[in-house]
Order: C-alpha cells, then sequence, then structure tokens
C-alpha cells in the first residue's frame, strides 16, 4: 500500500511540473525555458487557455530553478577543480625541483663544519633515498663589460648523480649534458634557469661574472666582494617561475670557494620514499640529531603558501554554496507559487481520501525532481568543462605572473561526491516550507478557494 501512494504522490509532482497538457518529463521543464530563449519578450506567447498559460508559466519557473542550481553545481565542481589542480600542480614542480627535506645548523650563521656525521646519520634512516650536502647563497650575476645584473640565489651541489638527483637537475635540464662539464674558457660551468637566461640573455659557453658578499670587506676604497667567473654550460626549465627565474646551480666545491665556507657547507639535504613521509622523517632525524640541528620538510617550508591556497579553497567553496543556495530560493518560490495555485486541487484530493503527509510529499517529490535534475546537469557540465580544460588547455596564463602557464584541473571523487550530495540536500531543505504549507490546507477551505 506505501508503495502504490509513492507511486502516487510521484505521478501527481509530474503532473504539476509537466511543460504542457500533453507531455510529462524532464524535457517538458525546460521548453518554457527555450521558448524565453527565443522569445524572452513574451515566454507565454501562443498559449490558448488560461490553464495552458499557467502551466507554462509553471514549467519556466520551474526550469529557472533547474538552470540556477545547475549553474552552481557546474561552478562549484569546475572551480575546487581548479584549485584542487593548483595545488597538485605546485606540490609536483615543488617536489620535482628541490630535495624532499634539509638539514641546518642554526647557531653557526647557517654554516655547517661536522657535516660528513650529519650526512651520515642522514643515510642511516629506513626512509631516506638519498643524501647530499649542499651550499647556497644570494649572488649578483653580470656579463663582462655589462652594467645591467641580477640579485640570484647560487645553489652549489656535488657534481654527481646522487646531488643532481636531489636538487631535480637531469629532469628539467633542457640545454647542456652534462651540466657541469669541460668549459672552453676553463672557468667552471654553472646552470641557469630559461627565465634567468632570457633577462639576461644567456646562452650555452658565455662568461660570466658572480659577486658573492657574504665575506665582503669595506675599505676607502668601497664594499670588496669576492668575485667568481662561471661559464654557461646548461640551461633548467621547471615551470615554477621562482626556480627558473631566480636560480643557478654550480658545482659545491666552487660554490665554497666563492661564499668563504671552506671546506664547510651550508647545510644536508635529502629525498624519502614517500614524499607526504617527509614530515614525519624529518621530526625523526631532529630528535636524533638534537641541538643545534634544524630539520624542515617541504611542507613545513611551504606551509604560508599551501595554507594560502586551502584558505582560498574554503573561501571559494563557501561564495560557490551560496550560489546553490540562492537557487534554492527559487525552488521554494516555484513550490510556494505551485500550492497557491493549486489550492482547489489540493482540497480534492484531501476530499478523495489523499493525506496531509501525501500531500506534503508531492510538493517534497517536486523540490527534489527540480533539485535532482539541476544537480544531474550541472555536475554533468562541470565534468565535461573540466575534461576539456584538461584535453584542450584553451586557457593559457602567463608564467611570469603565475607559477604554472595553463590552468591544471583534478577532480577529486570525493569533492565531487560532496557537492553532488550537498546540493540534493539543499534542495530537499528548501521543499520543507512549501510541503508543510500545502499539509497545513483544510479540505473544504482548499475547495472554496478562488
Amino acid at each position: 500500500m506505501s508503495r502504490g501512494r509513492g507511486r502516487f504522490e510521484r505521478f501527481v509532482a509530474r503532473r504539476y511540473l509537466r511543460g504542457t497538457g500533453r507531455r510529462t518529463s524532464v524535457f517538458g521543464v525546460f521548453r518554457a525555458f527555450g521558448r524565453f530563449l527565443r522569445r524572452p519578450w513574451q515566454p507565454l506567447a501562443g498559449a490558448g487557455s488560461v490553464d495552458e498559460k499557467d502551466s507554462r508559466l509553471v514549467a519556466f519557473i520551474s526550469s529557472l530553478a533547474v538552470g540556477g542550481v545547475a549553474v552552481g553545481v557546474m561552478a562549484l565542481i569546475v572551480v575546487i577543480g581548479v584549485l584542487n589542480g593548483l595545488q597538485e600542480s605546485l606540490r609536483d614542480r615543488i617536489l620535482s625541483g628541490g630535495p624532499h627535506a634539509h638539514v641546518m645548523e642554526l647557531d653557526n650563521g647557517f654554516q655547517m663544519d661536522d657535516w660528513e656525521t650529519v650526512l651520515d646519520r642522514v643515510r642511516q634512516d629506513e626512509d631516506v633515498i638519498a643524501a647530499s650536502p649542499f651550499a647556497f647563497n644570494k649572488v649578483i650575476l653580470t656579463q663582462e663589460g655589462d652594467r645591467y645584473n641580477e640579485s640570484v640565489v647560487l645553489r652549489g651541489i656535488p657534481n654527481d648523480p646522487q646531488g643532481m638527483r636531489i636538487a631535480g637537475l637531469m629532469e628539467h635540464l633542457i640545454i647542456g649534458e652534462p651540466p657541469f662539464g669541460p668549459t672552453e674558457s676553463g672557468n667552471p660551468g654553472i646552470v641557469v634557469g630559461r627565465g634567468l637566461a632570457q633577462k639576461m640573455g644567456l646562452y650555452q659557453g658565455k662568461v660570466i661574472v658572480a659577486a658573492s658578499t657574504r665575506d665582503a670587506t669595506l675599505s676607502a676604497a668601497g664594499l670588496s666582494a669576492a668575485l667568481r667567473r662561471f661559464e654557461v654550460t646548461g640551461i633548467f626549465q621547471t615551470g615554477l617561475y621562482q626556480y627558473d627565474d631566480e636560480l643557478a646551480m654550480a658545482p659545491l666545491a666552487e660554490t665554497q670557494s666563492l661564499f668563504g665556507l671552506g671546506e664547510s657547507v651550508t647545510g644536508i639535504e635529502f629525498d624519502v620514499n614517500d614524499p607526504w613521509d617527509a614530515t614525519e622523517v624529518s621530526a625523526r632525524l631532529e630528535e636524533a640529531l638534537g641541538w643545534p640541528y634544524r630539520v624542515e620538510g617541504w611542507q613545513e617550508l611551504n606551509r604560508s603558501l599551501f595554507s594560502a591556497l586551502r584558505l582560498e579553497k574554503l573561501g571559494m567553496a563557501v561564495v560557490l554554496i551560496l550560489i546553490v543556495l540562492v537557487a534554492s530560493f527559487n525552488i521554494v518560490s516555484t513550490l510556494v507559487m505551485m500550492v497557491a495555485d493549486r489550492t482547489r486541487e489540493i482540497g480534492i484530493l484531501r476530499s478523495m481520501g489523499v493525506t496531509a503527509r501525501g500531500v506534503g510529499k508531492v510538493f517534497t517529490n517536486m523540490g527534489l525532481f527540480i533539485g535532482v535534475v539541476g544537480t544531474t546537469l550541472g555536475a554533468g557540465l562541470g565534468a565535461l568543462l573540466a575534461w576539456a580544460l584538461t584535453r584542450y588547455e584553451f586557457i593559457t596564463l602567463p608564467s611570469d605572473v603565475y607559477f604554472i602557464d595553463r590552468l591544471p584541473i583534478s577532480l577529486a571523487p570525493l569533492d565531487v561526491t560532496l557537492i553532488v550530495l550537498g546540493s540534493l540536500l539543499i534542495s530537499y531543505l528548501a521543499t520543507i516550507y512549501p510541503a508543510r504549507k500545502a499539509a497545513a490546507l483544510a479540505p473544504v477551505d482548499a475547495i472554496r478557494h478562488e
């Protein structure tokens, strides 16, 4: 009996939502909207009787409610996908362009003297797959006879496969192999980012001068900085603006000499089996090494950046959920109008034995129908648009402004599921007031309604 009642309530709901007096389908809901797009100044043109005009008006308003839900769900899916893609793209580029974690000595001016002992201890950890010393500092690069210069970060790495692997150099090298190979000028080799090479007009074989102020001396003649000549032996490109425009790499021994480190280094950098375990491994090594060593993973080093991305994702989600909420008000207004328009019919249904709860379910089914159709349509269009953006990449970004040159999309199944369930929940909540209003009508008063 309850199953039959449910079918009856769904049948009445479809009849109330139909677009014309002849068809009852999802397409009927959109027929009035299609006529509105063709003739927006006369959406009900061509209607015959008053009942047919009312039916078309209901279908037209229902189509607006469906369209509002669809647009909200589509926008939410696409924007959340873009923010996920940005976060994943940034993470991948950070991991491919640098180590998973590094060890620094805090109370020695960022200079590690006993680095061999620290390196051995790091390599003993079961999760560490590669570790090597490094040196870095800011230098001023210029060409001989040229007044133009750039302040960049010079990073010294060992001239061996393990050091280059941790630095991600071989993976992103686009010109020059091996990176620090023999040079025609006899000067040590240096590898620069593509953006830096373009700004300074550098190319393979070009000799440049690096000036370090780490151990600069001040005299009557001015500030005297340590100078070192390098020959450009390679160019790399990571796709990350901060690396390609502001980073250069050279052999560790040459940077130690330039920075006045002697046999010391700046720190130890290492990679782990799973990049997501970098924080746990870092905490374990920091406890084992003790003071004054500080071990930081890539998540901690970029905490502020990823926190900003998560906050932006949350903010955009809240804004777009408000769009779905606005669409839910269209559902409320549509159902309230239908209750007022079908008051006499509601009274007839009640006099025929339909309970108040059954009348309420009729309007609940109407609201859920609008929500399901709008959510399904929006999810489909959102997934289609996300696929198109990923497949054809017709939206490009200026790489000198952003850290990427295209708009990445990454749809997480959990996010899509939560968006769909949230939209359906909001649609259901929007039916509560109209359904109660319809169920509260007394049969006699409803039949007498004019």
